[in-house]
């Protein structure tokens, strides 16, 4: 990363001459360190403010359902960003791929997720139900453990696993990961009724979720305006009382 080799150079350029000054070259290599450490900060700070500003940028264009411009602005941080900070190729490949998976287009999100970013849990966990939609399981498994092992706190993560292996008709499996789950995030209530459904035989109820549920397209909509219509029908009887 240029950032690096900058901060790099000049931290040598520094070092090498003290060296054959009259002073310790321990202290040479301190003061090296310390310039290095300082260049290197501040060309980071510069990088992070632009490259926040431009993905800033592409949030709103998205926002404004300007879907083809927020992916164009977001691979122009990919060209412009990525040879200065590690990682923004990464990044941006999982933001695009969201994009793309939300707008229901499998095969470009999964191009662009299968290059991603491992603690994208997000992108991560769109990749995991591509490889189920292909019938790849064992993809499919292998890509929800490494995101989980990178994002343990995450009960969403934790339970669309859990709903994928289920669907694949590996109740066991599901009941362990959840388990699983529950001991790295800690107390959590709707995963706990979630495991409790898992041991009895039923479904798992995702709803709650919300938004951060409805993103993966699991359940189809007219499931989902099914409930909705018996939830409104329950509090309409309720109401008559």
């Amino acid at each position: 990363m240029l950032s690096l080799l900058i901060a790099l150079a000049a931290g040598v350029a520094v070092t090498i001459p003290l060296l054959f000054a009259p002073m310790h070259a321990a202290l040479a290599v301190i003061i090296g360190t310390v310039v290095f450490a300082g260049i290197y900060a501040v060309i980071l700070r510069q990088v992070m403010l632009k490259l926040n500003a431009a993905v800033e940028a592409a949030q709103k264009s998205l926002a404004a359902n300007h879907v083809e411009k927020a992916v164009r602005s977001l691979e122009d941080i990919q060209k412009k960003f990525s040879r200065w900070q590690f990682f923004v190729k990464q990044q941006m490949n999982s933001q695009i791929g969201s994009i793309f998976y939300l707008k229901r287009e499998f095969g470009k999100a999964f191009d662009y997720l299968n290059q991603g970013f491992s603690r994208h849990w997000v992108g991560m966990a769109m990749l995991a139900i591509c490889y189920m939609k292909r019938n790849q399981t064992g993809k499919m498994i292998e890509t929800f453990d490494k995101a989980v092992a990178l994002s343990r706190k995450e009960p969403v993560l934790w339970s669309v696993y859990a709903f994928c292996l289920e669907k694949v008709g590996d109740r066991d499996k599901a009941i362990q990961v959840m388990e699983r789950g529950l001991k790295k995030v800690g107390s959590d209530e709707l995963m706990t009724e979630n495991l409790e459904a898992l041991r009895e035989g039923k479904k798992m109820r995702m709803q709650p979720y919300g938004d951060l549920w409805f993103q993966f397209h699991l359940e189809k909509t007219g499931t989902l305006l099914r409930m909705q219509t018996k939830a409104i029908q329950g509090r309409r009887k309720i109401v008559r009382r």
